[in-house]
């Protein structure tokens, strides 16, 4: 096992190639579940799994997919792992289920399983792509918590659901409405790649 091809990959996937504020994938998600902490630490959670695996079965397999079909079986694979969360979801935690609703079901058409599935786990061996899924995950679902958590906490008071702010906090209501998650992402995109990039410019 080559750890520095692992920690490679590592760091690509959580800072210099992070899927949400690098590449800007996943948005939908950021509007959709991120008002609440644990519904967004559920849904990363699913979609950190589900690539991971996804990845995997489709490196295992890749040399017996003929290659004008490829796209079609990526798709169903992802599929079987996304309803297997689902249900699992669905078996043992009902209420987030409710919640979440049809946002599960649309991990499917998220394009970071299929951009990983097709530009990773199609050239490289089963653990590694196993491991670009785990982290490509990470490096989503931490862009998505930070955002969660400044939402649930201005907007409601609350943290993981436990009051957190005094009696006399007035809610931010724009931050419970759908554009905030926007102007959030935006907010941290501009941290991460505006003033950082430029200051990395200057030393060279």
């Amino acid at each position: 096992m080559d750890i520095k091809k692992y920690r490679k990959i590592l760091s690509e996937n959580l800072f210099s190639n992070n899927p949400v504020f690098v590449q800007i994938l996943g948005i939908c998600s950021t509007l959709a579940v991120t008002n609440n902490l644990i519904n967004t630490l559920i849904m990363a959670s699913g979609v950190t799994l589900s690539t991971a695996f996804s990845n995997f079965t489709i490196s295992a397999i890749k040399d017996l997919i003929p290659r004008k079909v490829r796209m079609i079986v990526q798709v169903l694979i992802i599929s079987f792992y996304v309803i297997i969360f689902d249900l699992f979801l669905k078996a043992f935690i009902p209420q987030v289920s409710k919640v979440l609703g049809p946002y599960v079901g649309l991990i499917i058409t998220n394009c970071i399983l299929m951009g990983r599935a097709e530009a990773f786990a199609q050239a490289n061996p089963p653990l590694l792509s196993f491991w670009d899924g785990i982290s490509s995950g990470l490096g989503y679902m931490y862009v998505l918590c930070t955002i969660a958590f400044t939402r649930e906490l201005l907007g409601f008071g609350t943290i993981l659901n436990i009051r957190l702010m005094p009696d006399s906090f007035l809610p931010w209501t724009i931050m419970v409405m759908a554009p905030s998650a926007f102007f959030l992402l935006g907010i941290f995109i501009w941290i991460v790649k505006g003033p950082l990039l430029q200051k990395g410019g200057n030393k060279k």
